[in-house]
């Protein structure tokens, strides 16, 4: 009996680890959307000008082609520096990881599509020592929190950003909050359920839809021994935050320490506050 138990336990394991894979998977996949929609954009961009410059012998004309040929290189460079940041930190281990350039690596891969939806960004950003992550991971919960709150802002608006160190916690909190529609009260408890969803389907961008984002943000944020925390009113918004902890320098001898394979047991995340 106990064996069959113990059988069971390990099929439910490995079936949640492949759900955790395919998650992170369709994460990947909407990146890559996004960053070869921005490269799209900025491509035509460069080729436009140089048209016009090619086509143009005065001088003002030309130097305009050169100057929006440049700043759509300088464009191109902030999306490959922030590709490529994400790139570099594929490893499964927990390493001291500064927030601050993380989230602005996020916010330059989702530049163009909050313009495009009319929202300014405003960052808060306080001095904080680095936490203790998995780089690549946290980004996808970054990404995912971002889109959430771009695709609750239908009428446009401000999101903030916000990275402040709870010393006396030893966290590092990041806040996004959007003044969207808000989320029901009666919806709260169930948001972070794997499979949950207000939504139709997938937005225009081919966004959302499937009710795993949040759950897959709790499981990273969990598996990195942190919290995720919703506050929400209906018609004036909504704020997540993520609460980290401060990155300890290990003894010599303890080595580096693997992140808990997600899913796995971890703190338990806060309820969501109301």
């Amino acid at each position: 009996m106990a064996t069959a138990s113990k059988s069971g336990e390990a099929e439910l394991a490995a079936l949640r680890q492949q759900l955790l894979r395919a998650q992170r998977m369709a994460a990947l996949g909407e990146l890559v959307g996004t960053t070869t929609h921005e490269f799209n954009n900025v491509l035509t961009t460069i080729l436009n000008y140089a048209k016009l410059g090619l086509r143009n012998k005065d001088e003002a004309t030309r130097d305009k082609a050169f100057d929006r040929i440049l700043s759509a290189a300088l464009r191109a460079e902030k999306i490959t520096n922030s590709v490529l940041g994400m790139a570099r930190n594929r490893s499964d281990e927990f390493a001291p990881t500064e927030l601050e350039p993380l989230v602005e690596q996020t916010l330059t891969l989702l530049e163009r599509e909050m313009q495009k939806y009319r929202i300014a960004i405003r960052k808060e950003f306080q001095p904080a020592p680095p936490a203790r992550a998995v780089g690549n991971q946290i980004q996808q919960v970054l990404l995912n929190l971002m889109t959430n709150a771009r695709q609750a802002m239908a009428g446009g608006g401000e999101l903030l950003v916000r990275v402040h160190h709870d010393e006396a916690a030893n966290l590092i909190d990041i806040t996004v909050r959007d003044p969207g529609c808000g989320i029901p009260r009666e919806h709260l408890p169930k948001i972070f359920e794997r499979f949950f969803t207000t939504k139709s389907g997938p937005d225009a961008t081919g966004k959302g839809g499937a009710g795993v984002g949040l759950a897959m943000c709790r499981d990273i944020v969990e598996a990195h021994q942190g919290r995720i925390r919703v506050e929400s009113a209906v018609g004036k918004g909504t704020a997540f935050t993520v609460r980290l902890p401060v990155w300890q320098t290990p003894e010599p001898a303890a080595g580096a320490a693997a992140i808990t394979p997600l899913g796995a047991p971890g703190l338990p995340s806060q309820s969501p506050l109301y």
